[in-house]
Protein backbone atom coordinates (compact mmCIF):
# COMPACT_ATOMS: atom_id res chain seq x y z
CA UNK A 1 0.00 0.00 0.00
CA UNK A 2 3.20 2.44 0.18
CA UNK A 3 4.50 1.74 -2.88
CA UNK A 4 0.13 2.60 -4.32
CA UNK A 5 1.10 6.08 -1.89
CA UNK A 6 4.10 6.60 -3.17
CA UNK A 7 2.89 6.58 -6.87
CA UNK A 8 -0.41 8.54 -6.44
CA UNK A 9 1.92 11.08 -4.32
CA UNK A 10 4.75 11.41 -7.30
CA UNK A 11 2.03 11.58 -10.49
CA UNK A 12 -1.00 13.74 -8.61
CA UNK A 13 0.92 15.98 -6.16
CA UNK A 14 2.08 18.31 -9.03
CA UNK A 15 -1.59 18.89 -9.71
CA UNK A 16 -3.46 18.83 -7.02
CA UNK A 17 -1.19 20.93 -4.27
CA UNK A 18 -3.27 24.51 -3.42
CA UNK A 19 -2.85 27.41 -1.89
CA UNK A 20 -4.26 26.11 1.27
CA UNK A 21 -0.78 23.91 1.65
CA UNK A 22 -2.15 20.40 0.93
CA UNK A 23 -0.11 18.21 0.25
CA UNK A 24 -1.27 14.86 1.22
CA UNK A 25 -2.35 12.98 -2.18
CA UNK A 26 -5.75 12.35 -0.55
CA UNK A 27 -6.60 15.56 0.72
CA UNK A 28 -4.87 17.30 -2.21
CA UNK A 29 -7.21 15.96 -4.85
CA UNK A 30 -10.50 16.55 -2.28
CA UNK A 31 -9.29 20.28 -2.46
CA UNK A 32 -8.98 20.27 -6.04
CA UNK A 33 -12.24 19.58 -7.24
CA UNK A 34 -14.43 22.14 -6.33
CA UNK A 35 -17.64 23.40 -8.09
CA UNK A 36 -18.48 26.92 -8.29
CA UNK A 37 -22.91 26.28 -8.75
CA UNK A 38 -23.13 25.45 -5.25
CA UNK A 39 -22.40 27.42 -1.93
CA UNK A 40 -19.98 26.60 1.01
CA UNK A 41 -21.81 24.42 3.76
CA UNK A 42 -22.08 25.95 6.81
CA UNK A 43 -20.68 23.27 9.08
CA UNK A 44 -17.29 21.89 8.66
CA UNK A 45 -17.96 18.88 10.88
CA UNK A 46 -17.58 15.58 8.78
CA UNK A 47 -20.82 13.46 8.88
CA UNK A 48 -21.46 9.89 8.04
CA UNK A 49 -25.01 8.28 6.94
CA UNK A 50 -24.75 4.37 6.18
CA UNK A 51 -27.50 2.37 5.33
CA UNK A 52 -29.06 -0.57 7.38
CA UNK A 53 -27.34 -4.07 6.81
CA UNK A 54 -30.29 -5.27 5.81
CA UNK A 55 -31.84 -2.44 3.21
CA UNK A 56 -33.54 -3.22 -0.19
CA UNK A 57 -31.45 -1.44 -2.86
CA UNK A 58 -33.77 1.29 -4.08
CA UNK A 59 -34.19 -0.10 -7.98
CA UNK A 60 -35.11 2.54 -9.91
CA UNK A 61 -35.41 0.59 -13.64
CA UNK A 62 -36.28 -2.44 -14.98
CA UNK A 63 -34.15 -5.18 -12.72
CA UNK A 64 -32.02 -7.34 -14.62
CA UNK A 65 -33.26 -10.39 -16.03
CA UNK A 66 -29.82 -12.59 -15.37
CA UNK A 67 -26.73 -11.45 -13.07
CA UNK A 68 -23.89 -12.43 -11.28
CA UNK A 69 -22.23 -10.58 -8.33
CA UNK A 70 -19.26 -9.54 -9.30
CA UNK A 71 -15.96 -11.14 -7.46
CA UNK A 72 -12.33 -10.25 -7.66
CA UNK A 73 -11.43 -11.78 -10.76
CA UNK A 74 -7.74 -12.31 -11.16
CA UNK A 75 -9.04 -12.74 -15.41
CA UNK A 76 -10.50 -9.15 -15.11
CA UNK A 77 -9.28 -7.31 -18.05
CA UNK A 78 -6.35 -5.39 -16.96
CA UNK A 79 -6.75 -2.06 -19.44
CA UNK A 80 -10.90 -2.51 -18.34
CA UNK A 81 -11.78 1.33 -17.33
CA UNK A 82 -15.38 2.78 -16.48
CA UNK A 83 -16.41 4.62 -19.48
CA UNK A 84 -19.94 5.80 -18.40
CA UNK A 85 -21.53 6.36 -14.79
CA UNK A 86 -25.43 6.51 -14.06
CA UNK A 87 -27.23 7.82 -11.41
CA UNK A 88 -30.84 7.05 -12.52
CA UNK A 89 -33.34 8.20 -9.59
CA UNK A 90 -30.87 11.44 -9.38
CA UNK A 91 -31.01 12.13 -13.10
CA UNK A 92 -26.82 11.63 -13.21
CA UNK A 93 -25.86 10.19 -16.41
CA UNK A 94 -22.23 10.59 -17.44
CA UNK A 95 -19.52 9.35 -19.80
CA UNK A 96 -15.95 8.91 -17.72
CA UNK A 97 -13.12 9.61 -19.06
CA UNK A 98 -9.13 9.53 -17.66
CA UNK A 99 -7.47 12.37 -16.14
CA UNK A 100 -5.43 14.36 -18.89
CA UNK A 101 -1.60 13.55 -18.51
CA UNK A 102 -0.57 15.40 -15.23
CA UNK A 103 -3.71 16.76 -14.84
CA UNK A 104 -6.17 15.57 -11.99
CA UNK A 105 -8.46 18.67 -12.01
CA UNK A 106 -11.95 17.69 -13.23
CA UNK A 107 -12.97 18.75 -16.46
CA UNK A 108 -16.30 19.76 -17.26
CA UNK A 109 -19.17 17.98 -18.91
CA UNK A 110 -17.78 13.90 -17.49
CA UNK A 111 -17.07 12.14 -15.06
CA UNK A 112 -13.03 11.27 -14.56
CA UNK A 113 -11.59 8.13 -12.60
CA UNK A 114 -8.63 8.45 -10.20
CA UNK A 115 -6.21 6.18 -12.39
CA UNK A 116 -4.11 4.57 -9.08
CA UNK A 117 -7.06 3.19 -7.65
CA UNK A 118 -9.09 -0.16 -9.36
CA UNK A 119 -11.46 -0.63 -11.90
CA UNK A 120 -15.20 -2.15 -11.91
CA UNK A 121 -14.68 -5.67 -11.48
CA UNK A 122 -10.95 -6.03 -10.21
CA UNK A 123 -11.68 -5.89 -6.47
CA UNK A 124 -10.48 -2.61 -5.58
CA UNK A 125 -12.15 0.68 -4.77
CA UNK A 126 -13.26 2.41 -7.84
CA UNK A 127 -12.97 6.05 -7.45
CA UNK A 128 -15.09 8.34 -9.89
CA UNK A 129 -15.38 12.00 -9.48
CA UNK A 130 -16.99 15.34 -10.69
CA UNK A 131 -18.01 18.92 -10.56
CA UNK A 132 -21.04 20.27 -8.81
CA UNK A 133 -22.53 21.33 -11.28
CA UNK A 134 -25.44 21.49 -13.67
CA UNK A 135 -25.44 18.19 -15.74
CA UNK A 136 -22.36 16.48 -13.44
CA UNK A 137 -22.79 15.67 -10.04
CA UNK A 138 -24.96 18.54 -8.95
CA UNK A 139 -27.70 16.42 -7.55
CA UNK A 140 -25.69 14.29 -5.40
CA UNK A 141 -25.07 17.11 -3.60
CA UNK A 142 -28.27 18.75 -3.55
CA UNK A 143 -28.90 15.35 -2.42
CA UNK A 144 -26.58 15.15 0.88
CA UNK A 145 -27.95 18.89 1.68
CA UNK A 146 -31.40 17.15 3.48
CA UNK A 147 -30.53 14.53 6.20
CA UNK A 148 -27.25 14.27 5.54
CA UNK A 149 -28.14 12.37 2.13
CA UNK A 150 -30.32 9.38 3.56
CA UNK A 151 -32.46 9.93 0.84
CA UNK A 152 -29.20 8.19 -1.72
CA UNK A 153 -28.98 4.88 0.72
CA UNK A 154 -30.14 2.23 -1.36
CA UNK A 155 -29.91 3.89 -4.83
CA UNK A 156 -28.36 2.23 -7.54
CA UNK A 157 -25.43 3.41 -9.65
CA UNK A 158 -24.61 1.95 -12.98
CA UNK A 159 -21.11 2.13 -14.47
CA UNK A 160 -20.16 0.83 -17.66
CA UNK A 161 -16.49 -0.31 -19.28
CA UNK A 162 -14.86 -0.26 -22.02
CA UNK A 163 -15.33 -4.37 -22.38
CA UNK A 164 -18.72 -3.55 -22.82
CA UNK A 165 -19.80 -5.01 -19.10
CA UNK A 166 -22.31 -3.29 -17.16
CA UNK A 167 -21.71 -3.05 -13.03
CA UNK A 168 -24.56 -2.70 -10.56
CA UNK A 169 -23.78 -1.23 -7.04
CA UNK A 170 -26.13 -0.14 -4.44
CA UNK A 171 -25.02 2.87 -2.73
CA UNK A 172 -24.37 2.14 1.19
CA UNK A 173 -23.04 5.39 2.79
CA UNK A 174 -22.59 9.17 2.42
CA UNK A 175 -19.81 11.40 3.43
CA UNK A 176 -20.48 14.78 4.34
CA UNK A 177 -16.97 17.43 4.60
CA UNK A 178 -14.37 14.98 3.63
CA UNK A 179 -10.75 15.67 3.59
CA UNK A 180 -9.18 12.43 2.97
CA UNK A 181 -9.48 9.45 0.59
CA UNK A 182 -7.52 6.97 2.80
CA UNK A 183 -10.37 4.55 2.60
CA UNK A 184 -10.82 3.81 -0.35
CA UNK A 185 -7.07 3.77 -1.28
CA UNK A 186 -7.06 1.14 1.45
CA UNK A 187 -9.69 -0.85 0.14
CA UNK A 188 -9.06 -4.83 -0.38
CA UNK A 189 -13.09 -5.51 -1.88
CA UNK A 190 -15.02 -4.24 -4.67
CA UNK A 191 -16.44 -0.78 -4.33
CA UNK A 192 -17.79 2.47 -5.71
CA UNK A 193 -16.59 5.31 -4.66
CA UNK A 194 -18.40 8.63 -5.92
CA UNK A 195 -16.74 12.60 -4.98
CA UNK A 196 -18.25 15.74 -5.79
CA UNK A 197 -17.14 19.47 -4.11
CA UNK A 198 -19.51 20.85 -1.72
CA UNK A 199 -19.01 24.59 -2.35
CA UNK A 200 -16.54 27.00 -4.69
CA UNK A 201 -12.70 25.86 -5.58
CA UNK A 202 -11.29 25.83 -2.61
CA UNK A 203 -13.56 24.63 -0.38
CA UNK A 204 -11.66 21.68 1.62
CA UNK A 205 -14.40 19.33 2.72
CA UNK A 206 -15.76 17.26 -0.32
CA UNK A 207 -18.77 14.93 -0.68
CA UNK A 208 -18.24 10.80 -0.82
CA UNK A 209 -20.69 8.69 -1.79
CA UNK A 210 -20.23 4.83 -1.56
CA UNK A 211 -21.62 1.83 -2.84
CA UNK A 212 -20.98 -1.74 -2.55
CA UNK A 213 -21.42 -4.24 -5.98
CA UNK A 214 -24.64 -6.37 -7.00
CA UNK A 215 -23.94 -7.42 -9.78
CA UNK A 216 -22.43 -7.35 -13.57
CA UNK A 217 -23.60 -7.88 -17.03
CA UNK A 218 -22.69 -7.98 -20.68
CA UNK A 219 -23.87 -4.53 -21.67
CA UNK A 220 -24.61 -3.07 -25.53
CA UNK A 221 -21.04 -1.47 -27.04
CA UNK A 222 -23.34 1.62 -27.43
CA UNK A 223 -24.52 1.94 -24.21
CA UNK A 224 -20.69 1.30 -22.82
CA UNK A 225 -19.28 3.98 -25.07
CA UNK A 226 -21.36 7.39 -24.64
CA UNK A 227 -19.72 10.24 -26.64
CA UNK A 228 -17.57 12.26 -24.00
CA UNK A 229 -17.15 16.18 -24.88
CA UNK A 230 -15.19 17.27 -22.33
CA UNK A 231 -14.76 20.58 -21.61
CA UNK A 232 -11.82 23.11 -19.48
CA UNK A 233 -14.40 24.21 -17.10
CA UNK A 234 -14.20 28.16 -16.58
Amino acid sequence: MADLADRIRTRLIPALVTAFGVTMLAAGLLSYTGGVTADSLASPSPSIVTAAPTSTPLITFPPLSSSVLPTASPSAPADRVATRVRVAALKIDLPVVAPPPGDAYPLCNVAMYLQDLGQPGQGRATYLYAHARTGMFLPMLDASLVQDGKSMLGMVVEVWTSDNQRFLYDITEVRRHQTDLNDAANATTEQLWLQTSEGPKGTPGKLQVIAEPLSQEAADPADAHPVAKPLVCG
